[in-house]
């Protein structure tokens, strides 16, 4: 299952996650099976999120909602994005 990973700065975590939560490119529709947040144990302005995709396609198209949600929003709840989608080539529980 790829993987499209998201990093930027939130101006407020709190403001950002409720914007997260709103859901604005419904996630389910979109192929999205499950979704990790992470942040910097020293920085509290900045998010790192996973999303786990069904397919690369389905990766593509959530990349390019993003995009364009983004294109609204930036400055105000989140700036400047880094993206990737990654492939997962393995996994171990130890």
């Amino acid at each position: 299952m790829p993987i499209l990973q998201i990093e930027h700065k939130v101006p407020d975590y709190d403001g950002w996650k409720k914007a997260f939560d709103s859901d604005p490119i419904n996630r389910k529709k979109s192929g999205v099976k499950r979704y990790r947040i992470y942040r910097p144990a020293d920085d509290d302005k900045y998010v790192v999120i996973d999303l786990e995709l069904s397919n690369m396609e389905d990766a593509r198209l959530a990349l390019i909602a993003l995009q364009n949600l983004w294109g609204k929003v930036q400055g105000k709840v989140m700036m400047d994005p880094q993206t990737r989608i990654l492939e997962m080539v393995e996994t171990a529980e130890l």
